[in-house]
């Protein structure tokens, strides 16, 4: 009896992977450069007279837009310098405002009332705020979750106490302290070198999405991450994770003092309110905005925060708004009560920040 061989199918060709086809290898070969595209293309936007209406009242190479950008840039670095400890290690600091008014007003301080260059003043502030982070830290890091908040928080409200009472005649109190121009560089005064202001903030901005990066990408970064999923894994293994996390606070304390010399120089003196537990609140929601943990959802989290935050005020106050019903027109003119639902509207959208629009968008 002979046997009868059903035919064979002929078997279905081998799916390309789609990282493997030649319009997505192309792109995942373009990918390092991207970075370095935006930088430069950051860099050369003061030379464009491009006017966008509704988005910045004046042209791009205007001293007014020029000054927005600046602010939001240096933002958008200390929203990336804060993710090195909420996103990256998952410490929850509440008083990460401390450093940053540290270097607003130790700069401030040095340059009107000691008269140093500002080259001095800028490294003895950096350094100062880099060892108060470390001494704060080391008292603060002994303890966990939100006793470690908590702290964190009283060591800030004390330092917003020593600003409003105008410690030693220093800090000016309610009213602040302006900047003398007089011992600073002729480059960076006045409203036609806005422009070399705004260099200042994008070199602060690459300099801190570097050193998170090198550092996220290093064994120390790792060790960081293991602090984060399970910080007592990371003891079983033989690490010690106070010394660890006292590196990560150390160091962001460290940026957020460099931001504070930078931001004091583009807007011409140091004010109380960047010393409130607010500022501090507002880095965690420009963190959660863009993503946290990610590489550019934090920058891309404080640019935009800091964008609404001053727009919103010219935009409560437009004729636009005035018009409106009062039901509409009151609280549209409030920028917080806008900030806010932008943000609620934001995380329950994209609960992983602005980083995780792509993912979402691809598969529509």
């Amino acid at each position: 009896m002979t046997e009868v061989k059903s035919a064979e199918a002929p078997a279905p060709p081998a799916a390309v992977p789609d990282e493997l086809s030649p319009g997505r290898a192309r792109w995942h070969g373009l990918r390092p450069y991207l970075p370095l595209v935006a930088l430069v293309v950051a860099a050369v936007l003061p030379y464009s007279t491009l006017h966008l209406p509704g988005i910045f009242e004046g042209p791009l190479n205007s001293p007014g837009t020029l000054q927005l950008l600046a602010i939001c840039l240096v933002f958008g670095g200390l929203a990336a310098g804060y993710d090195l400890l909420f996103g990256r290690t998952g410490m929850l600091s509440f008083g990460h405002a401390l450093y940053f008014a540290a270097g607003v007003y130790g700069t401030d301080i040095l340059v009107t009332k000691a008269g140093l260059p500002l080259w001095q003043a800028a490294v003895l502030t950096v350094i100062g705020g880099t060892t108060l982070a470390a001494l704060l830290g080391a008292v603060a890091l002994r303890t966990v979750g939100i006793a470690f908040a908590m702290v964190t928080l009283a060591f800030a409200q004390v330092g917003a106490i020593l600003v409003a009472r105008d410690f030693g005649g220093l800090t000016g109190g309610e009213e602040g302290l302006p900047l003398d121009v007089s011992g600073l560089p002729s480059a960076l005064v006045g409203v036609t070198n806005t422009v070399n202001l705004y260099w200042l903030a994008l070199a602060y901005l690459a300099i801190v999405v570097l050193v998170v990066h090198r550092v996220s990408a290093s064994p120390t970064g790792r060790v960081l991450a293991g602090l984060r999923d399970d910080e007592r894994r990371i003891g079983v293994l033989g690490l010690d994770p106070y010394r660890f996390k006292l590196v990560a606070f150390t160091l962001a304390g460290g940026l957020a003092s460099a931001g504070g010399v930078v931001y004091v120089l583009i807007v011409g003196g140091a004010s109380p309110h960047i010393t409130s537990s607010e500022l501090t609140l507002s880095l965690l929601v420009m963190v959660v905005l863009g993503g946290p943990g990610t590489r550019w959802g934090p920058v891309l989290g404080g640019v935009l925060y800091m964008y609404l935050d001053h727009r919103l005020t010219a935009f409560g106050s437009s004729e636009a708004v005035n018009s409106l019903p009062a039901f509409l027109s009151h609280p549209l003119s409030q920028p917080l009560f806008v900030l806010g639902t932008v943000f609620i509207l934001a995380v329950y959208f994209f609960p992983g920040g602005l980083a995780s629009l792509r993912s979402r968008v691809t598969p529509l």
